[in-house]
């Protein structure tokens, strides 16, 4: 009779944990429990730091591949905000942020979209919306961790090695999310937790609050068990920013009359929109889980889980800036005069004084909401003893919806006297406006100079899984394993605009923008160089939209999803994808070393449904382009146990990730936003990126709760999705001129074409180097700490081309950064706790080849601190303090490797958390 993992001395979880804590169950790749073990032993309930990192090490040694693991504990007691930031402690793992949280993973160096995300067994994909800087609306393959709290799963693994019986789709790794189940634990179980946050930035509070109710019924053979988390949080992020600089190479020069001859040398380079701006986030998010649990015989178990995430946020950006800058056209640079000006030794133009410029305010308001909804069964039943199988069918469902994105705009045309100055901080600098900017007699509000922007928008991804596996125990130590899988996915996004975005009503007889606008203040956590303005006037976006009740759709302000700048936003693609795999995991030994592995064949048949507007007869034309292709992947992992403290591993793959979804679009798309005009195209007809993969890894156990590794890993990537970028004028391109219409933009303006083209690929090497110990063997006070360490280095050499298919430069994947660290030291002790940990990425490239002549874009390395103590007054009482991102880390984005020009340049505050978790 098989027996399911149960506690063997219940000890109710800590609530800040995964809302629950892990029995130490039997990782994938080693299905069923050593022989002559004790099953109850096996389902022992861990509390404790210290004991939860004994149990994920144990996870990690037990596991034939390369695979970190995080129980319950080590993401409850990290002062994590989200799940990406419990991610990145583990090696390999680095973060990007948005609004201040993690948002996304990169693993050994490849971004997040050759990473899968599966939760419960299943793929899935969560999608949100950033500012633009950070990415904006999502709509690619890479999973946004921050729809989901950290409280939600008890046991997380990343698998950075393949095996056949781990689904296709993965360069980087297969992370798998892990929610509590009722038979996790042996008997009734509430717990929950509540905490209270301070950001000194915003000065705003912000709470946060998690329970769990689990218990198990008809003598075990039945259990049912309920989650939710919950968390608000405000925040204010602030500084400058550029939207890139750019030369007179393709742009053009400023006014032939301009006394300050060196500005109209192509090779000097100036700030495209130079620039302050504030922007305030109110962000919810609600995280339940359910799960039920039937023994529905002695060799038949049932599973439902069901997850759903509701992430919820309003942002507002403000921001004064000059646009003169960023326009090719008469009204832009060619108007322009410089009346003076100062070139750095790299080339960039670090003081100007200028006449004749546009300036403008501009405010804009989202309400953006994403839902994550989930639904897996699971069946196992054992026909015999050596016998068995698992069923699996499932659905998720991301929907993420943009339905107010509104920009408003005051402008300011012909501005005499206006400067910047980076000299004192390239990152920072001095603007001189040369007018009061908080006057509203200074600005206008009119036809064909200013702007209204209604852009709802919206992105759904769809996945169905379907898995039969069965396996095989047909020796002592043999097991085959083998199955089938079909798995539907579905990616729509939609977007709409109006059809001239500036065409403006008139303000009606006695209204006056001061009516219709408000004082912003900001700049007081900022080091703003003397005479910078710190106050500016904006537009109401409210009051706006009462006046000209702009979101009725009706007459000016209806928005259509054909209008010129959205159609390219207005596509899907399908995917259906069929595989069958064989595998056999096997025990024996070389030369007298044990040596456990498996080898396996994975076989994925594509096919793929790509839609979108197409130019046909220059006419903006629906279109479907179909196409299938298949892969055959073997794999093969090894693992030697040298002796009890030392194991080797070695794996080898052939690898598969599906193209980018914006790049398999059969249309275009034309992006005009002020002065930032973009042309961006698809081909559905991109080969995926396909690789080969080797690693090496050695885990020396050397002491109770200890362990030294390293690991060596190369990927031959063989086959590599770029896109290429160059800016020309739009009349260059052979688009019908109607593309434009409503934009405000003209065909001999420039734009930046984006278009996606397979390259040759290139080699990505890296190591990886890890430590963990408690200090035991240290004297009285000082045997309560520990640490835990982690070093990645990671190097690449990938070949870009140009547009042409020419080869042009050959440096990092984006998204890279070739040294990562993380280190945690803690204290544990009865009642007392603490840990501090710090992760460190170096910096990386974002964009490549850059844009506006720039030869790369990138952002620079940061280093985050965060801070957890705990004290537990009883067995049911513990209170908390948490202190998040302590260095106030800036976000530092620039342009060209030599110029090191100040792309972004923000920051989003610490937090401080105090709460207190209860247990029954």
């Amino acid at each position: 009779m098989p027996q399911r993992l149960v506690a063997a001395e219940p000890v109710q979880p800590d609530a800040g944990a995964a809302i629950g804590a892990e029995s130490a169950a039997t990782p994938a790749d080693t299905a069923a429990p050593a022989a002559g073990a004790d099953p109850d032993t096996l389902g022992e309930i861990v509390v404790t730091y210290r004991q939860s990192l004994v149990k994920a090490l144990e996870a990690k040694r037990e596991f034939t591949t390369q695979t970190d693991v995080i129980m319950a504990e080590d993401i409850g007691k990290f002062p994590d905000l989200n799940l990406a930031e419990s991610l990145q402690r583990i090696p390999g793992i680095s973060i990007a942020r948005d609004a201040g949280e993690g948002r996304q993973i990169s693993v050994r160096g490849l971004g997040p979209d050759f990473t899968r995300v599966r939760i419960n067994g299943m793929e899935g994909l969560s999608t949100t919306g950033g500012t633009d800087s950070s990415g904006g609306n999502n709509r690619g393959r890479g999973f946004d961790f921050n729809v989901f709290a950290s409280e939600l799963f008890n046991r997380v693994e990343v698998h950075k090695t393949a095996s056949a019986e781990v689904q296709e789709g993965s360069l980087g790794a297969t992370v798998d999310l892990h929610t509590p189940r009722p038979f996790d634990f042996d008997r009734f179980t509430f717990v929950s937790s509540g905490q209270l946050g301070y950001n000194d930035l915003a000065d705003e509070t912000n709470p946060r609050a998690s329970a769990l109710v689990s218990n198990t019924f008809f003598d075990g053979r039945f259990g049912a068990l309920f989650s939710v988390a919950y968390s608000d949080r405000a925040l204010t992020q602030e500084g400058a920013s550029t939207v890139r600089w750019d030369n007179g190479t393709s742009s053009g020069g400023f006014n032939a009359s301009s006394p300050f001859a060196a500005a109209n040398q192509s090779t000097t380079f100036h700030p495209r929109i130079p620039r302050y701006g504030v922007l305030e986030h109110d962000q919810e998010r609600l995280g339940i889980t359910g799960a039920l649990q039937w023994q529905v015989a002695d060799r038949t178990m049932a599973s439902l889980d069901l997850l759903y995430a509701d992430f919820d946020a309003k942002r507002t950006e403000n921001f004064l800036e000059a646009v003169s800058f960023s326009r090719s056209g008469a009204n832009g640079k060619p108007q322009t005069v410089v009346r003076d000006g100062v070139v750095s030794s790299n080339g960039n133009l670090v003081y100007g004084l200028f006449d004749d410029v546009d300036v403008r305010s501009e405010s804009r308001y989202d309400e953006l909401a994403t839902t994550f909804k989930q639904a897996n069964l699971n069946l196992d039943h054992e026909f015999s003893d050596s016998f068995r199988m698992n069923a699996l069918i499932g659905h998720s469902r991301s929907d993420f919806d943009n339905p107010i994105q509104t920009t408003i705009t005051l402008d300011r045309a012909n501005t005499d006297g206006y400067s910047w100055d980076y000299r004192g901080n390239d990152r920072l600098p001095a603007i001189n406006y040369g007018f009061d900017v908080r006057d509203p007699a200074n600005w206008n509000f009119a036809n064909g100079l200013s702007e209204i922007r209604l852009r709802p928008n919206a992105t759904a991804n769809l996945f169905t899984n379907q898995q039969l596996n069965f396996t095989w125990e047909a020796a002592p130590a043999f097991t085959l394993k083998g199955g089938a899988d079909f798995k539907a996915y579905k990616f729509s996004t939609f977007e709409a605009r109006r059809a001239s975005e500036v065409s403006v009503p008139n303000l009606p007889a006695g209204t006056s923008l001061s009516d219709l606008t408000r004082i912003l203040v900001f700049g007081n956590n900022l080091d703003l160089p003397g005479g910078t303005d710190s106050s500016f006037l904006i537009p109401d976006i409210d009051a706006f939209a009462r006046l000209f009740d702009i979101y009725s759709g009706q007459g000016t302000f209806t928005v259509s999803p054909s209008a010129s700048g959205a159609i390219g936003n207005n596509r899907s693609v399908k995917e259906r994808d069929r595989g069958g795999w064989l595998q056999g995991d096997f025990e024996t030994s070389t030369f007298g070393i044990p040596l456990r592995g498996n080898v396996g064949l994975r076989y994925v048949r594509t096919e793929q449904e790509s839609t979108g507007f197409a130019v046909i007869n220059s006419r903006p034309t629906l279109t479907t382009v179909e196409r299938e292709y298949s892969d055959t992947l073997p794999s093969m992992n090894l693992a030697w146990d040298l002796n009890d403290d030392l194991v080797l591993r070695l794996g080898a793959a052939k690898v598969m990730s599906r193209p980018g979804l914006g790049n398999l679009t059969p249309g275009v798309s034309v992006s005009v936003s002020g002065g930032n005009r973009v042309v961006t195209g698809g081909d559905p007809f991109l080969d995926p990126f396909r690789a080969k993969t080797f690693d090496l890894g050695l885990e020396w156990y050397f002491a109770p709760e200890s362990v030294l590794g390293a690991a060596v890993f190369y990927k031959d990537i063989e086959s590599f999705v770029q896109t290429s970028r160059e800016t020309r004028p739009f009349n260059t391109s052979g688009l019908p001129a109607s593309l434009l219409e409503g934009t405000g933009a003209s065909p001999t303006d420039d734009f930046q074409f984006n278009i996606p083209v397979n390259t040759p690929g290139g080699k990505l090497r890296g190591v990886e180097l890890s430590y963990q110990q408690p200090f035991t063997f240290l004297p009285g006070f000082w045997s309560h700490f520990g640490a835990i360490l982690n070093y990645t280095y990671v190097d690449s050499k990938i070949q870009y081309v140009t547009s042409t298919g020419a080869n042009s430069l050959k440096t990092d994947l984006t998204g890279l950064s070739k040294n990562a660290y993380n280190a945690t030291l803690y204290f544990e002790k009865d009642r007392f706790s603490a840990r501090v940990s710090t992760a460190y990425r170096s910096g990386y490239l974002t964009t490549v080849p850059g844009r506006n002549n720039n030869d790369i874009e990138g952002t620079k390395g940061t280093t985050n601190v965060d801070f957890l103590a705990t004290w537990k007054m009883n067995e049911h009482v513990e209170f908390t303090l948490e202190a998040v991102n302590l260095t106030d880390e800036y976000n530092d984005q620039w342009v060209d490797s030599s110029g090191d020009r100040s792309s972004v340049y923000d920051h989003t505050g610490r937090e401080f958390f105090v709460g207190v978790r209860l247990r029954n």
